[in-house]
């Protein structure tokens, strides 16, 4: 079963020579990986599972070119098991059932099969179902990859069927250390300033090291050293960021918490950080709207219109003027008083209509067009705010088995501070009414 779907094989011992240096040079036994010592160290439980053969059905969570195929392959070769592998952006559930068919006919044989799922979080909640049997049945140990948080990605009934193992970025050393390897084998000469600078730019990961020192390789004079200048030529610096993997979230959320924190430098640094690597402006925009509800509030009643401005301003001026708009706004949000009343009041509110009862809405302020809903009491015992003393009639509007809840709690704090006293004032006005 073969073909450009998946492919079902042991891992091949001999890449050919016209792979990639990063394809060729890929490890094929657990001494021979680099990094992920929490996890292959010796008598760490990864590698001890391996060893015995004992082997789970894992999913690998990690950064690009950290070694998730590297490792599925290893185990593979290290268990003598079938080696399928699978992409999640190629297939669907014809092929699903193609695969499983074919690992269902090995396992009567004897024959254990890892099916190797790459891009896991590709998969939708039917295809990722459609697993689930034959792992149970042990049909096949699944190991799947991710680069996204796979509690979020993963179907929780798949996930409670596997282990998760979080690999993580390769340090420096380690770059180097797998560029030192591929120099001597490949027989390169490259000084070692240039490998420190190829390291620097492959921030932890290992293909892009591999596939810059190979184009660095292919357009040095022959015969001389690789230096840095060299290196610089061959690949122009990559920022750490993926506008769809797990950085692109841990980037927003490093924002957002510079601004919840006042922090106007580190709030810009993390802006910037995101528009110079290419992403969406107005995405930072609705995430900058968003923060101005969430975290500002009404302590502060210019900010969700400041943040709305610059959404505008950007739409209407571009890149990359438009970036001044945002940067603006975010100097705005640091700096505003800080309130999280009305998110937690609205939290509140969804927590209870989410585990309480939807009871149905009061009799006397439900609308009353016809005369049998007159008739049935609607809109019986309203009172007309406007006519009554105060403006502030004696009526609970709450569902009865809700009465006297209490969501809202401004602060004292910039303008929900006025707000405070304003809703103390209305409070006192109901209850005296309900003195007298």
């Amino acid at each position: 079963m073969s073909g450009s779907l998946f492919e079902d094989n042991k891992p091949s011992t001999e890449a050919s020579a016209a792979a990639p240096l990063a394809e060729r040079l890929r490890p094929k036994s657990l001494d021979e990986v680099v990094g992920q010592e929490h996890l292959l160290g010796p008598g760490k439980p990864l590698r001890t599972a391996i060893e015995r053969d004992q082997v789970p059905s894992m999913i690998l969570w990690g950064p690009p070119g950290v070694g998730k195929t590297t490792l599925a392959q290893v185990i593979a070769r290290t268990t003598k098991s079938d080696f399928v592998r699978f992409s999640a952006v190629l297939s669907g559930i014809k092929e699903i059932k193609e695969v499983m068919t074919a690992a269902e006919r090995a396992h009567r044989l004897g024959r254990r099969t890892i099916l190797f799922i790459d891009e896991i979080h590709r998969f939708n909640k039917a295809q990722q179902d459609a697993f689930l049997p034959h792992v149970e049945r042990g049909n096949v140990v699944l190991i799947g990859a991710t680069t996204e948080n796979p509690s979020f990605e993963v179907n929780s009934a798949l996930l409670s069927r596997a282990r998760v193992f979080v690999l993580q970025a390769l340090t420096d050393e380690h770059i180097q250390t797998l560029l030192s390897r591929a120099a001597s084998t490949e027989q390169i000469h490259i000084d070692p300033a240039a490998l420190h600078a190829i390291a620097s730019i492959a921030n932890g990961d290992a293909r892009t090291a591999l596939n810059i020192l190979e184009l660095a390789s292919q357009t040095s004079v022959p015969g001389e050293k690789i230096t840095p200048e060299v290196v610089q030529q061959a690949a122009q610096r990559q920022l750490l960021y993926d506008k769809g993997g797990e950085e692109h979230y841990n980037i927003i959320s490093a924002l957002h918490k510079s601004l919840r924190n006042s922090d106007v430098d580190a709030a810009l640094y993390w802006l910037a950080r995101m528009l110079e690597a290419g992403e969406d402006p107005l995405y930072v925009a609705r995430r900058l709207v968003r923060f101005a509800s969430e975290d500002i509030g009404l302590a502060d009643n210019h900010a969700l219109r400041i943040a709305l401005d610059a959404k505008e301003a950007f739409e209407f001026i571009g890149l990359p003027e438009g970036k001044l708009a945002l940067a603006q706004c975010v100097v705005y949000l640091a700096a505003a008083p800080k309130s999280n009343s009305v998110y937690a009041a609205y939290g509140g509110v969804a927590e209870d209509v989410a585990q309480t009862r939807n009871d149905p809405v009061p009799l006397h302020i439900r609308n009353a067009p016809t005369g049998l809903m007159k008739g049935l009491g609607y809109g019986k015992g309203y009172q007309y705010s406007h006519d009554v003393e105060g403006k502030v009639a004696d009526m609970d509007c709450l569902p009865d088995s809700l009465k006297g809840r209490k969501y809202f709690h401004p602060q004292d704090v910039g303008d929900e501070a006025d707000l405070k006293r304003r809703l103390e004032e209305i409070r006192k006005k109901r209850n005296d009414k309900r003195v007298t």
